[in-house]
């Protein structure tokens, strides 16, 4: 069943930010994943969004967006991210059809 991780971030240091960013993909391409958007002014439907970046990405199953994220390399890279902003981040399953 293929799995999607939401993670909506408030940065509150760019610099250090980029440190994460200069990283991510290095790290992200090894784990089967699929980045499927980032935006920094989303689209509005309802409500309030305060975030100042949004990210979607795609994996295959639940346990390959966990491979990822729980990776030794990708927690390492994450204090990086845990310094610069506030996160929250889930996995969704996706809808089998």
């Amino acid at each position: 069943m293929t799995a999607y991780v939401i993670a909506t971030i408030n940065i509150h240091d760019r610099e250090r930010y980029g440190e994460y960013e200069a990283g991510f993909m290095a790290i992200f391409s090894n784990y089967g994943g699929a980045m499927l958007g980032v935006d920094e002014a989303p689209q509005v439907l309802e409500g309030d969004w305060s975030y100042t970046r949004t990210v979607l990405i795609g994996f295959a199953s639940v346990d390959g967006a966990e491979n990822w994220f729980f990776s030794p390399e990708y927690q390492a890279l994450a204090k990086h991210r845990h310094a610069a902003a506030e996160t929250h981040c889930v996995i969704v399953k996706g809808v089998q059809t």
